[in-house]
């Protein structure tokens, strides 16, 4: 067995891996960045070595400086995680190069699998179904274009060299495809290094099937049943599970013996994932199923599958690096109850699930199965990497019993004041398609507002919140003997606000100048009434503002040009997403201080847009 561990990543990956490696007697070697100098996961490995500036680009992939870490720090091998350079096999064979133990597959099997046109031709040589779509090597605007044509819309546009649902559009219309390709190519490049494109028929009923794989050194191969991970957000994974719902035993066999065939294609060793789409428009049949892709890495959602087969797969990761055999055959694994995963991010939904930073005074995730996390209640959600928090996972003998305790979870949870959309999951698990299981890939999109949670409290959290605040004010008595009727005006979340509060039950009457009411999973701050310094909203000036800290990546308009309302000035990146800012209004833009390439901080101006018709104020 391994005996140290570097470990490549960061967050709840790297605590995650830490938390078996500890089980099993092995010393661990954690990386850091500046922004995570004192994260959890440097706290909690037995060393920790700095590998460079905030910036993923300057720290976490740097496969030089993590290496010269293990060669430092005395490690025998180095575990990659999932995400960053999991499935960069340059990096792989850089770490076998330098004597050391890669926990992962083998660089030709990542290359194999890593660019989809590639896997997709080596599956159809191998049996294995695909969907229908263009993978050659033409990447000219036109070429793609009649392509996607002749498919048929809607289409799907996908990066070769893709994962996470980056570098993907889904486009409906012709008319729409040139600006899709440009925006998916300009996300490729800046995730992947590479804008090379493939264009696949888009399945109008589809369910995201994906099965776990596991291979050995001495030829075994085996699979740890599928996951079903439909719900999702702009192609971002929200809830998984296990097992998929409506899999009966024999679309599962045939579903499962595919994933095995396509793990067997490239010698696959380790921890792999072979995900698949379904058109469910008929239910889950095993002639509808087609190969979409393969990670060559542990998933996020792997706790699932850990969940119902009582099995830890990073255990199996690092015994399987040792060169040991897979711990069971294919006949030792079975589906014991249910479980699901939610992804909690750090994100606002009432503001188009911007991501939300800034220090976790309050973190707690209720009564969960299981939490998987790298962060602890005051901890700072930094703008520099993926927004997510931590995953929720719930076990139950049924479905029904997995899915209620992880809503009730959820609907506990306290994240304040870094906004979390807690209460989005919660009102995904309670949709009655969900529930029914009958869900597929565009269920969130399809349902809109109605899987919004509510923008304020109930009236009675609000009421009884109201008077803990203004009872201590009052004259003792005064309720009793005088005034029928007791209001007052407060500030919501900074918004004003009237409350009538004659009947609450105020509880513990409030000392500070506000309260929190957390209730389905979200948290609102009441504050008493401040008669200077507050503002009613921002003033509708045209101002166009950076949500948060981020790099230009476009801008679409000049000084001087008419705008209609939604139109879209400027392109913003951060945190891994591209984020379009758009007139508030028809007019014209008087003032542009975005540049593309240039860095800004939240709140920064990017642009005015004047009202048509209005002349700029004198001075302007």
């Amino acid at each position: 067995m391994i005996d140290s561990l570097l470990i490549a990543n960061r967050g709840e990956i790297a605590c995650r891996i830490i938390r078996t490696a500890r089980a099993l007697g092995i010393r661990t070697v954690a990386v850091y960045s500046d922004a995570d100098a004192q994260a959890l996961h440097v706290r909690q490995a037995d060393e920790a070595v700095h590998i460079g500036a905030s910036p993923a680009r300057e720290s976490y992939l740097v496969g030089d400086r993590i290496i010269a870490a293990a060669r430092e720090t005395g490690a025998a091998a180095i575990h990659p995680g999932y995400g960053f350079l999991s499935e960069n096999a340059d990096f792989a064979q850089s770490v076998l190069d330098a004597g050391l133990v890669w926990v992962g597959p083998d660089p030709s099997s990542i290359r194999a699998m890593g660019l989809k046109d590639a896997a997709k031709e080596r599956m159809i040589a191998a049996g294995v179904p695909v969907t229908p779509g263009y993978l050659g090597a033409d990447q000219s605007p036109d070429r793609l274009q009649r392509e996607a044509d002749a498919i048929g819309y809607p289409v799907l546009i996908k990066a070769v060299a893709g994962g996470g649902g980056k570098g993907m559009r889904r486009v409906d219309d012709a008319a729409d495809f040139a600006d899709a390709l440009g925006s998916c190519r300009r996300e490729a490049a800046s995730s992947f290094g590479d804008d090379r494109v493939l264009i696949e028929k888009y399945i109008l009923s589809p369910r995201h099937i994906e099965v776990q794989v596991f291979g050995d050194r001495h030829g075994n191969v085996v699979h740890l049943f599928e996951r079903d991970c439909s719900l999702q957000r702009r192609h971002q994974k929200v809830i998984e599970e296990a097992p998929a719902p409506g899999m009966d035993p024999a679309t599962r066999e045939a579903v499962c013996a595919a994933a095995v065939k396509a793990a067997q294609a490239v010698d696959y060793v380790g921890a792999g994932t072979i995900e698949f789409i379904a058109d469910a428009s008929d239910g889950l049949r095993a002639d509808r199923i087609w190969f979409m892709e393969m990670n060559t890495r542990l998933q996020v959602e792997h706790p699932v599958t850990e969940e119902i087969t009582g099995q830890d797969l990073v255990e199996w990761q690092l015994r399987v690096a040792s060169g040991e055999q897979l711990p069971l055959t294919q006949t030792d694994l079975a589906i014991d109850g249910w479980a699901m995963e939610a992804r909690l991010y750090a994100e606002d939904p009432a503001k188009g699930f911007l991501p939300s930073i800034g220090r976790l005074d309050l973190f707690d995730l209720g009564d969960a199965t299981r939490v998987d996390t790298g962060v602890q209640q005051g901890a700072e959600i930094s703008p520099f990497y993926d927004p997510m928090i931590a995953k929720v996972i719930a076990w139950g003998e049924t479905r029904e019993d997995a899915r209620e305790t992880l809503a009730d979870a959820l609907d506990a949870a306290v994240v304040w004041p870094v906004r979390s959309n807690a209460g989005f999951l919660v009102e995904a698990l309670d949709h009655p398609a969900f529930v029914a299981g009958t869900l597929d890939t565009g269920l969130i999109a399809r349902e809109g507002d109605a899987l919004m949670p509510p923008v304020q409290p109930t009236e009675e959290a609000l009421i009884d919140a109201a008077a803990s605040l203004a009872m201590p004010g009052l004259v003792p008595g005064f309720r009793l003997n005088a005034s029928p009727r007791l209001s007052g005006s407060f500030l919501l979340d900074g918004e004003p606000v009237t409350i009538d509060f004659t009947d609450a039950d105020p509880g513990e009457l409030a000392e500070a100048d506000s309260v929190l009411i957390a209730e389905g999973g979200q948290v609102w701050e009441l504050r008493r009434w401040r008669a200077t310094g507050v503002a009613a909203g921002a003033a509708a000036d045209g101002a166009i503002l950076s949500p948060m800290p981020g790099r230009i990546i476009a801008v679409d308009v000049s000084v001087g040009d008419s705008v209609i309302k939604g139109q879209k000035l400027v392109t913003l990146e951060a945190m891994k997403m591209e984020h379009s800012l758009v007139a508030p209004f028809n007019g014209v833009v008087e003032d542009l201080t975005a540049i593309v390439g240039g860095q800004v901080s939240e709140g920064a101006t990017l642009s005015r847009i004047v009202a048509s018709g209005e002349a700029p104020l004198a001075g302007e």
